[in-house]
């Protein structure tokens, strides 16, 4: 048996160039996708009972586009007009354009790190009169509040959304020679959909410790890892995988 089928754990990338695209021409592979987990917003009464002040804030840290997205709606709905004098912290320079859906970029402070929180935390401290608000998941990595408090930054953690097991019911006669995961709540949402789920034959790759480490947890063979100083992409590691496992058939 050689792997011919592949399942994603995320949305389907967006446009025709992915390097999953490329892996699938160059292996002849079926590669589908389909997100595991989803995204629901608290309503703005759950909001209320964390007791967290926003107009007290005048600084956010935003952590990705979905917590963009659910500052804005908790602020809409709690009738909260956030003022032109907001500064924004982003994880990343993508983070921080896709500010423009919500305030007029030119017009606000807004700055930006590479990819990760440590790399927020001199532009942070350079503003340390400020008081910081963190919109988070109910499954927010402890590293990055973790990282603001070895800081010494004071902020408040604001949980404005959850992260949920998507409907994968349509799957349960569906075979796939690999799984691929990217989150925790990725494994937790297929034992949730699939109680008896049996992995057997079937490759598991995960992408972070995070991740693998729920595969273990679960009692799973821990097939393919990223990233790896070889392999440090998903669809590296994967093609690495398929070349010795093809090759052994």
């Amino acid at each position: 048996m050689s792997i011919k089928t592949i399942l994603v754990s995320q949305p389907k990338p967006e446009g025709d160039k992915s390097p999953y695209y490329d892996l699938a021409d160059k292996y002849k592979l079926k590669i589908d996708f389909r997100p595991f987990i989803q995204v629901e917003g608290i309503a703005a009464q759950e909001f209320r009972s964390q007791k967290i002040n926003i107009p007290e804030h005048t600084a956010i840290i935003l952590t990705s586009k979905t917590a963009v997205d659910h500052f804005f709606r908790i602020a809409q709905e709690i009738r909260f007009e956030v003022p032109d004098t907001m500064k924004y912290f982003c994880i990343s320079e993508a983070v921080a354009l896709y500010l423009q859906k919500y305030v007029t970029y030119r017009k606000r402070k807004i700055f930006f790190g590479k990819q990760t929180i440590e790399d927020l935390i001199d532009p942070i401290k350079k503003h340390k009169g400020e008081k910081f608000l963190l919109p988070c998941t109910d499954i927010l990595r402890d590293k990055i509040p973790e990282t603001l408090e070895a800081a010494k930054i004071p902020f408040s953690k604001a949980m404005l959304y959850r992260t949920v097991a998507a409907d994968l019911s349509d799957l349960e006669d569906v075979y796939y020679d690999m799984l691929v995961f990217f989150s925790p709540g990725g494994i937790e949402s297929l034992f949730k959909n699939f109680p008896d789920f049996k992995q057997n034959t079937t490759v598991i790759a995960a992408f972070g410790p995070t991740t693998a480490n729920a595969v273990v947890k679960n009692n799973l063979r821990l097939d393919v890892h990223a990233p790896m100083p070889n392999a440090p992409s998903m669809t590296a590691a994967i093609e690495m995988f398929i070349k010795d496992y093809n090759k052994k058939k």
